[in-house]
């Protein structure tokens, strides 16, 4: 099997020492199941936070603590009583070695092999050997509950690489209720098949995040992602999900981004989309400049109401005018100052919604009605110019 080198656990100093089952399902990544204490998960493994580094490149992939959750398992794991049944699942360094332990074969045995796992310990400032997959809250609750023997089931897979710990993170947490942020961010940084729930939202993550990246882009740091240093917050004003739907649905047939994408081939042109994301957004920015980069609470323009709707007038105002055109920034622009005179996006009422400008919500309901409204103004209006 691949991975782990195969040598007697004696010869791997300052190794923790562990009977293991190596479970035959891969040969490029050894599966293995054991037991840990409870005051041993942390002294293992690493809890990765999903984070960015000072270049903006994603590492990472896990959710905060969330502290309630965390005394809630504690108070548990105290009682007499507590049973832990459910595994901490882990990633680990290739530097573990696993031996097979000789003796009589049953039935079933070319399924796993018995052994002894070395799990070299971090020492003289080498990092842990394994990082946790799922389960960081309980880990975290083990380390703190009073009974630290506490015996832990532990199934692990041999990987170095974070892509493979991010893409087993997103399979193991596809059914359970994730961030969506959380999921939407990680997106871009898995490159194996992924189920299609989950499939159909990675390119407008992709973009979400060059958007949020590039220097060229009108919404340079100002998309909130799992990710945001806390102190960036005030900028990060507009939440990613809101933009992905956003550019999710104008990806589809009825929107202006959908001639971009080659559906026989399967190849999408994204540098033509964020062309016409930056053309467009360029625009908004110079024509509501009292509303862009506010908090939505001072900005309906940036909440995610008014983001989406103004993302279903981009399908309407780009289906009309060609982003690639020459005159397109000026052309864009004129369409936008015909509803600019309607929006009510820091103050008063919006015109027959009958709804104060910070009474719209992000709900469905809500959402649908502002967008009609600014497509029907816009329509109205470009009529009254024939």
């Amino acid at each position: 099997m691949g991975g782990a080198r195969l040598m007697p656990a004696a010869a791997v100093p300052n190794s923790m020492v562990r009977r293991a089952l190596c479970i035959a399902q891969s040969t490029d990544y050894p599966l293995y199941v054991f037991t840990l204490r409870a005051e041993e998960i942390l002294q293992v493994a690493e809890i990765s936070r999903v984070s960015r580094d000072n270049a903006g490149k994603l590492i990472g992939y896990q959710r905060p603590e969330v502290r309630k959750h965390i005394q809630e398992i504690v108070e548990y794991l105290n009682t007499d009583a507590a049973v832990f049944p459910n595994p901490i699942i882990m990633a680990l360094s290739s530097r573990v070695h696993f031996k097979k332990i000789r003796g009589d074969r049953l039935p079933g045995d070319e399924l796993g092999i018995t052994g002894t796992l070395a799990i070299p310990m971090a020492a003289n400032g080498r990092p842990k050997p394994a990082w946790i997959v799922d389960g960081q809250q309980r880990a975290v609750a083990l380390s703190r509950m009073r009974r630290k023997d506490f015996p832990v089931p532990v199934t692990a897979f041999v990987a170095d690489a974070v892509k493979v710990q991010r893409d087993q993170f997103l399979r193991i947490n596809n059914t359970r209720p994730l961030p969506r942020g959380l999921v939407t961010e990680l997106l871009p940084a898995v490159d194996s098949p992924l189920p299609s729930r989950l499939a159909i939202r990675r390119a407008p993550s992709e973009l979400c995040d060059v958007l949020n990246t590039d220097e060229r882009s009108p919404l340079r740091g100002m998309i909130r992602r799992a990710s945001t240093d806390k102190s960036h917050l005030a900028v990060a004003v507009i939440t990613d999900t809101g933009f992905v739907d956003l550019i999710k649905d104008s990806l589809t047939s009825a929107g202006c981004l959908f001639p971009y994408r080659d559906v026989g081939r399967n190849e999408t042109d994204f540098d033509g989309i964020l062309h016409a994301l930056y053309t467009y957004w360029d625009a908004v920015r110079d024509t509501f400049p009292d509303a862009w980069g506010k908090p939505a609470v001072k900005s309906r323009l940036m909440h995610g109401a008014g983001i989406r709707a103004m993302g279903r007038l981009m399908d309407r105002v780009l289906g009309i005018v060609d982003p690639r055109g020459a005159d397109a920034p000026r052309l864009i622009r004129e369409h936008l100052a015909l509803i600019a005179p309607y929006c009510r996006w820091t103050s008063g009422t919006w015109d027959e919604l009958n709804m104060r400008w910070n009474d719209v919500e992000n709900t469905p309901r809500d959402i649908q009605a502002l967008s009609n409204y600014l497509i029907r103004v816009h329509r109205n209006a470009q009529a009254e110019q024939r």
